[in-house]
């Protein structure tokens, strides 16, 4: 990594306090009133001087996607999605709960964490809460645990593909499958899952 100037080091060591402190990283315009900088510009530049040297990750699309690079005093970890409103991207500000200091490797490549919304894969052992380690491979085989978004609804199923046809497959009697036609409807992969923590509320 490159050295950082004075300036960089006070920025960086706010940006890191701050996740520490409340668990998300900051907007741009949170850096900016907190430096005072004049524009959003500045705070993005700054922001592209430490990823560029290696203190952080920039995630485009979402206004809190800053992530401490591993080595960097803090682990890197992995952002928390809760719930997803319809029709927004899975990553978005407002579903994002924060991260959680693991290691992606830790669950094959995972690139989030999603909170569990019900009981509908209860006997697969996913219970409501639990955070499901989610890798965004779009190519799941059948019989594997997928994020999938259905009509702009983000649902959780054990996904069969039969060529056109689609069954996302709960995995409680209590629930119906989710039958889905490519040729008619829309159906998108927003990952594969990959692992799971259970926190028992305390996350």
């Amino acid at each position: 990594m490159e050295e950082l100037s004075p300036r960089q080091k006070e920025i960086f060591q706010w940006i890191r306090e701050r996740i520490a402190t409340t668990g998300f990283p900051p907007t741009r315009a949170e850096l900016q009133a907190s430096f005072g900088f004049r524009s959003p510009n500045a705070a993005e530049s700054h922001l592209r001087t430490l990823a560029r040297k290696g203190y952080l990750f920039l995630q485009e699309g979402t206004a809190r996607g800053i992530r401490l690079a591993a080595g960097t005093g803090e682990a890197a970890g992995l952002p928390v999605v809760g719930r997803v409103a319809a029709g927004q991207p899975i990553l978005a500000e407002t579903a994002m709960e924060g991260f959680l200091p693991v290691d992606r490797e830790l669950f094959a490549g995972a690139d989030f964490l999603l909170r569990v919304q019900g009981m509908s894969m209860r006997d697969a052992g996913i219970l409501e809460g639990d955070l499901l380690a989610v890798s965004r491979r779009k190519d799941p085989r059948n019989g594997q645990i997928v994020v999938a978004r259905v009509d702009n609804e983000v649902t959780v199923k054990r996904w069969h593909q039969d060529g056109h046809q689609v069954s996302l497959m709960p995995e409680n009697p209590d629930f119906r499958p989710i039958m889905v036609d490519l040729r008619t409807q829309s159906l998108e992969i927003e990952g594969t899952v990959v692992g799971l923590l259970r926190t028992g509320g305390f996350l």
